[in-house]
């Protein structure tokens, strides 16, 4: 299963579910695809399995900010595309910077929340009850809509005291 998780609101905009066999980096262009192209998208975050050149084009593709960490023996890539341009830049900032720096600077420590929810999402149930494919698919589907309802509750506000 993967989600595209809105970390301002927390609701859950996308869903993929496949078999084992596929990837995080590869439903990314597929989870972009299912928010509407008249929603502007700002930043899309990821760890570094989402380093690859499909998914950075797929993020420029949307006039999004890609805010994924290179990997720790990157080299910058070859070519103009938007998606190769905005990577190499992450490239140099984290160079620069050092990746501690540049992860609090760009704000990759915002996924806590999205995996906070993806937590959340596995404990309503940590088994799909279902049999057939299709199935599992619309029970996938009937979680996130109702953890999205939860989250259209309310947030908890924590308030340090003394």
């Amino acid at each position: 299963m993967h989600l595209g998780i809105d970390a301002e609101t927390l609701q859950i905009r996308a869903i993929e579910v496949t078999d084992n066999r596929q990837g995080d980096a590869q439903m990314l262009p597929s989870l972009l695809t299912q928010i509407p192209a008249d929603e502007p998208i700002a930043c899309v975050s990821g760890d570094g399995a989402f380093d690859t050149k499909a998914c950075h084009e797929a993020i420029a593709a949307r006039g999004a900010i890609g805010c994924i960490p290179t990997r720790k023996n990157a080299k910058p890539w070859k070519g103009n595309s938007l998606g190769v341009l905005a990577r190499n830049e992450i490239l140099r900032a984290t160079k620069r910077l050092g990746r501690a720096i540049w992860k609090r600077w760009s704000g990759y420590h915002r996924r806590s929340l999205v995996e906070t929810k993806m937590h959340c999402f596995k404990r309503l149930g940590e088994r799909v009850r279902a049999r057939r494919f299709d199935g599992q698919v619309a029970e996938l589907q009937v979680r996130a809509a109702i953890l999205n309802r939860f989250s259209m509750l309310d947030r908890p506000c924590t308030v340090a005291v003394a």
